[in-house]
């Protein structure tokens, strides 16, 4: 604004001193708590989504954040509109456009040997790909925009994840023992209407909520600087190269020669058969092909770790939990804020529990994209004033915390992921192709389930140069667990103007934890692992009609008509998914792979019958 008048006085003749005394007048803007908050928090900056903790980096995601708000969905048809109305081409496969010099290698590498088998966009998850394909004896390279390195803040997993890695050879038990770095009995899971601690009853017995505790569930915090360590020495020890603080800047594709990936003027371009897309949601080639659209869905989060919380009393993590109802923000619509805490440094390596006053806690919620929506300082102030009434050992936590680094982040959803591809020889993975939940804000449960799966497709597709937009679309098929779970964001959101009870959803989540508490911890826990099985829905489901019936109105009411429709669709997909699993794969297996000769048609069986088995349960990667 000061700016502004000092040009307009400048242009007009006006004289300084009136400058001087109009600016004077001016109020500066008060500087707030999540400003001062993060200032004073020094930290490490880190590749992926939350990777960055400097406020310059608050506002830029901030600046983001708002840029998504007001942007207006719209359907692109390249064919129909000119490449001036288009997306910027990162990714191109028209010998006219892109790097003239990656084409010229191409080329010039038509017949021989390109540099390598596969190149991974994105090294942060990207490196747990990159070393389960050399193991399988690829030649992968890996190119990181800054310093492939973990954050200090610890991620959190179950034991069986991480084991995941361990059997598939990315992990020794000696990397395993040495990466976890806090380890306790388990997490609560809690809806309450107010903060009641304990809380005994279920949610009509008390008028507040339910809340349970399940052991070994995401009971680990892994120290990812200390992994992604671990993970890069093995990679290069199998002879996989990693190009770090390079910064990709396009990518060309021939079906006939290969891809290219353009590092700037004076970087030469390095060719391979395949390009992995492992850049995240934020992804400048996930971006070019879902120009036009606005996400179905949004997960903002928002936290920090610190010390100065209760150290006799942090023994336990919260997996999800409320302790509030719907907040009514006025003209940015409705909001459920939903909260998560790990104790940091207890149970390994001789910190006993009951010694570390350190924890990691968040604060997230589900939302669209709507314009109106609240900024991320709003969420971070309301996180801030609401911090002490999650966590009553501390009442200022200005004043009563040491706070490590804070974190905020937004996830973008899509109702029609995994992302197929629109070019050959590139395949998005990771939170780039949306194989996570739209519950999710953190792919590495994802990548745990799901990279022996990708990884062996992608060896396979290798193998008789089967990389072609549709072989490779079978990799990122249809399944519909995910598909499935799109009900229960919608359920856990409210839309802008849309009218509700605002304790709509702790009823209806006190409501069915309850009932999955009481059927017993194989419903319970594989739901809180990511898991929930068939069965075990359609159960809990029935049961939650049972004690509540008088709720089903409301809900359908809430959701909608035509989004029911569509869950229970899915719903019966993943019936007929887990019935194709069961009697058909056993019978089919053999067929495909001892009948078969033509190597196209088995690599498409096997996709398929890969996509039964992950599709036939649902996945939600709450964590």
């Amino acid at each position: 604004m000061k700016f502004i008048l000092s040009i307009f006085l400048a242009l007009t003749g006006g004289a300084a001193a009136f400058s001087l005394q109009m600016s004077s007048k001016i109020p500066s803007k008060e500087v707030s708590l999540t400003q001062r908050l993060i200032e004073r928090t020094s930290g490490q900056q880190t590749g992926g989504a939350g990777g960055t903790s400097s406020y310059e980096g608050f506002l830029r995601a901030e600046a983001n954040w708002k840029r998504l708000k007001q942007s207006q969905p719209f359907d692109y048809d390249p064919k129909v509109l000119s490449r001036d109305d288009g997306p910027q081409l990162f990714v191109t496969d028209d010998g006219a456009t892109g790097n003239q010099v990656c084409w010229e290698k191409l080329r010039g590498q038509k017949d021989k040997q390109l540099d390598y088998d596969i190149a991974i966009c994105g090294g942060t998850l990207g490196i747990f790909f990159a070393t389960s394909l050399a193991l399988r004896g690829h030649k992968v390279i890996v190119v990181e925009a800054g310093i492939l390195r973990g954050r200090e803040q610890e991620w959190n997993i179950s034991l069986d994840e991480m084991e995941e890695l361990l059997c598939l050879g990315v992990l020794s038990q000696e990397d395993i023992d040495a990466v976890i770095t806090t380890e306790f009995p388990g997490c609560r899971s809690g809806f309450k209407n107010k903060e009641v601690t304990p809380l005994t009853g279920g949610y009509f017995d008390n008028d507040i909520g339910y809340e349970t505790i399940t052991n070994d569930v995401l009971n680990l915090g892994v120290a990812p600087s200390l992994l992604l360590e671990r993970v890069k020495k093995r990679f290069l020890e199998l002879g996989g190269t990693i190009k770090e603080e390079t910064r990709l800047q396009g990518v060309v594709v021939s079906e006939a020669l290969g891809s290219a990936l353009d590092l700037g003027e004076d970087v030469e371009p390095i060719t391979a058969s395949l390009v992995l897309d492992c850049m995240g949601n934020a992804s400048p080639i996930s971006r070019q092909q879902r120009y036009g659209q606005k996400p179905d869905g949004v997960c903002a989060v928002v936290g920090s770790c610190a010390s100065g919380y209760d150290a006799a009393t942090n023994l336990m993590g919260d997996i999800i939990y409320t302790h509030t109802e719907i907040y009514d923000k006025g003209p940015n619509g409705k909001l459920q804020y939903f909260w998560e805490a790990f104790p940091v440094n207890i149970g390994r390596n001789g910190n006993e529990p009951g010694t570390s006053s350190m924890k990691t806690t968040y604060m997230f919620t589900y939302m669209d994209a709507d314009e109106m929506r609240p900024s991320l300082e709003t969420l971070m102030e309301d996180y801030w004033r609401l911090l002490p009434v999650y966590q009553p050992s501390i009442s200022d936590p200005e004043n009563d915390l040491d706070i490590h680094r804070i974190l905020f982040a937004f996830f973008p959803t899509y109702r029609d992921s995994p992302l197929k591809p629109q070019w050959s020889r590139v395949l998005a993975i990771g939170d780039a192709s949306g194989i996570q939940s739209p519950l999710s804000f953190g792919g590495f449960g994802a990548l745990t389930r799901h990279l022996e799966r990708i990884t062996g497709a992608i060896s396979n597709a290798l193998e008789h140069s089967l990389l072609h937009k549709d072989d490779l679309a079978e990799i990122n098929a249809y399944t519909p667990n995910l598909s499935a779970t799109w009900m229960f964001q919608k359920a856990m959101s409210v839309q802008v103007g849309q009218s509700v009870d605002s304790k709509f959803v702790n009823r209806l989540l006190a409501t069915n934890f309850e009932v999955m508490d009481n059927m017993g911890v194989r419903t319970i826990k594989p739901f809180l692992q990511d898991v929930v099985r068939i069965d075990g829905l359609l159960g809990s489901l029935a049961r939650s009609f049972v004690a509540d019936p008088t709720f089903m109105p409301s809900i359908v009411a809430h959701v909608g008509v035509p989004r029911l429709v569509d869950w229970l669709g899915h719903i019966s997909m993943m019936i007929l998914y887990t019935l194709l699993h069961s009697l058909v794969s056993p019978i089919l297996e053999p067929i495909v792979e001892g009948a078969l000769k033509d190597e196209r048609e088995k690599y498409r069986w096997r996709r398929r019958m890969e996509a039964w088995k992950f599709g036939k349960d649902s996945y939600l990667f709450i964590a």
